[in-house]
């Protein structure tokens, strides 16, 4: 039997990945910081892994085969405000994590996820980045993250055996609008529910990015984790599209699935001076080693997430209605 331990499962791509490594058969349990529903299909415990005796607590119960760490501050603005949180959080949380591995579960294969977000400053090369490249974090949440992988890869080299993941942007139904595409779905949705007047306010679209279907990241990831024998030739792997998409085009096509007329207007408390013109990635290693490949297109994928703040919105609408 698979039993794999989920950290971070009550976030956007934990929710996603939950529900596909049950359907591949893993029996899960999902450590969250806050309440989840619990399901007959799976367990949960409500874990904060700064606590390095209860998360040895829940290594020790679980025994885990496979482990896949989603757990993180990983909002950028709070690891400004609150560095302490994000670095105790990010890595001292990640060494609990991994001291409770050493000595509960030593066998167990993990995936650690981490971020295109510690590439940083190399993105001003404007090429696409591979896993070579090297990392110089702008922000404490890029920071912290490459400390967290440095701290694996000496578990790595000693003990323990898992690959760490690097994924880029990645969008999807269920996502906060404090990202862009959300951010555009929401307000077209409601603007379509006459909830906002036909005017979208946007940042900086000039910028170019790196977009996955939350999907393929998620399969990507448990790919990562069914590969053969658990051995790879590396320990770190993008996962990314490799394709340049410009924000602006982004929101023409999100545009163009609305019947509604919007006017798009620049809202400059939006914009952000550090912004990064091109963050592009190179997944010509997981390709090779793993054999995997984005399969949704970003149009469909667009189009998903317009659908779901719809039926966000309209259910709003329906509420205060009956209300």
């Amino acid at each position: 039997m698979k039993k794999l331990l989920l950290t971070g499962a009550n976030g956007f791509v934990g929710s996603v990945l939950l529900e596909r490594l049950l359907n591949a058969g893993y029996q899960v349990t999902c450590t969250t910081s806050s309440t989840k529903s619990q399901s007959r299909d799976y367990e949960c415990i409500n874990l904060d892994i700064r606590d390095g005796t209860a998360v040895e607590n829940a290594v020790k119960k679980v025994k885990p085969t496979h482990l896949i760490h989603l757990a993180a501050i990983s909002n950028v603005a709070t690891s400004f405000s609150d560095p302490y949180l994000t670095w105790e959080t990010n890595v001292l949380g990640t060494i609990n994590l991994l001291e409770a591995i050493k000595s509960q579960a030593p066998d167990c294969f993990s995936l650690f996820v981490s971020s295109s977000e510690v590439y940083g400053s190399s993105f001003k090369s404007g090429i696409p980045l591979d896993e070579e490249s090297k990392c110089l974090p702008l922000n404490p949440y890029a920071a912290s993250k490459l400390a967290t992988e440095a701290a694996i890869g000496q578990y790595f080299a000693t003990s323990l055996r898992g690959v760490i993941a690097r994924p880029f942007n990645h969008i999807g139904p269920g996502q906060s609008p404090d990202f862009v595409t959300a951010s555009f779905a929401k307000q077209i949705a409601e603007i379509e529910n006459l909830k906002q007047a036909p005017i979208i306010h946007v940042g900086n679209l000039d910028a170019n990015r790196d977009f996955l279907d939350v999907h393929d990241v998620c399969r990507a990831y448990i790919k990562l984790l069914e590969h053969e024998d658990n051995t790879f030739p590396h320990n770190i792997y993008n996962i990314c599209s490799g394709k340049p998409y410009k924000i602006k085009n982004l929101l023409e096509i999100m545009l163009s699935q609305s019947a509604t007329n919007i006017d798009v207007k620049l809202d400059h408390a939006r914009l952000r001076p550090s912004d990064i013109p091109f963050a592009v990635g190179c997944n010509k290693r997981i390709a090779t080693d793993v054999n995997w490949q984005p399969e949704s297109s970003i149009e469909q994928t667009l189009g998903s997430l317009l659908n779901y703040w719809r039926k966000h919105s309209k259910s709003a609408v329906l509420r205060n209605q009956v209300s």
